[in-house]
């Protein structure tokens, strides 16, 4: 059985010390939080009720989560 995916971004903010989700896929999403896996599943709760808002049919569906982190080093 092929589940729709759907592609989360999930991104580091060093000057506001959380992580952000955002997708293209899923219009609406903006959520943030200090914790990676937190933002996680608030991003596993709120997908589906967006998906609704947005008149993309329900049911059983897959989420790809891709983060990126940048740092500055100094030595």
């Amino acid at each position: 059985m092929n589940l729709p995916e759907y592609t989360v971004s999930l991104t580091w903010d060093n000057e506001a010390a959380v992580w952000i989700a955002t997708s293209e896929d899923i219009a609406g999403l903006a959520l943030e939080s200090g914790s990676l896996d937190a933002l996680i599943e608030r991003v596993r709760f709120a997908a589906p009720e967006l998906l609704e808002l947005n008149g993309i049919a329900q049911g059983a569906f897959s989420m790809c989560f891709r983060s990126e982190r940048h740092e500055m080093v100094c030595q």
